[in-house]
């Protein structure tokens, strides 16, 4: 009787991509910067211990590095940033519109799903847009 090593199955593979490369990404989390999908740049806290590490997911290096100097400074990323608050502006300006089409009078329980919708959507573009060319206009640490 031959004797055969037990070979063990190769770890599960992510859906999106093949390969053991990718599973270590929380793919379902969101840029801790500009809430869009994450897509790979990462970052944590190497002045705490493993177990307790804060970490962090980004969608571009630019999130990513604007983060880091932030934390560098120790400035927190849960309150709004001066260039957060530099933002409001223009998604108060892209809302507007919605706002005169859906009426100004109209209580926020009585508008239709496709309403909030257009409007989440529309506060969400335009605050992602508005801190995309805040960042293009600011200096990247590297």
């Amino acid at each position: 009787m031959n004797d055969v090593a037990q070979v063990s199955s190769p770890p599960a593979e992510a859906p999106d991509r093949p390969g053991r490369d990718r599973l270590w990404h929380p793919r379902p989390v969101l840029c801790a910067v500009c809430s869009a999908r994450t897509r790979g740049f990462g970052w944590f806290d190497p002045y705490r211990p493993r177990p307790t590490r804060t970490r962090r997911w980004f969608c571009s290096m630019g999130c990513q590095a604007s983060f880091t100097l932030k934390a560098r400074k120790g400035l927190s990323m849960v309150d709004f940033t001066e260039e957060e608050t530099q933002a409001l502006p223009a998604v108060m300006r892209a809302l507007a519109p919605e706002m005169e089409r859906i009426g100004w009078d109209r209580p926020l329980g009585q508008l239709t799903q496709n309403d909030m919708h257009r409007l989440i959507v529309t506060t969400i573009e335009a605050f992602r847009t508005e801190m995309a060319e805040i960042a293009s206009q600011s200096e990247i640490p590297f």
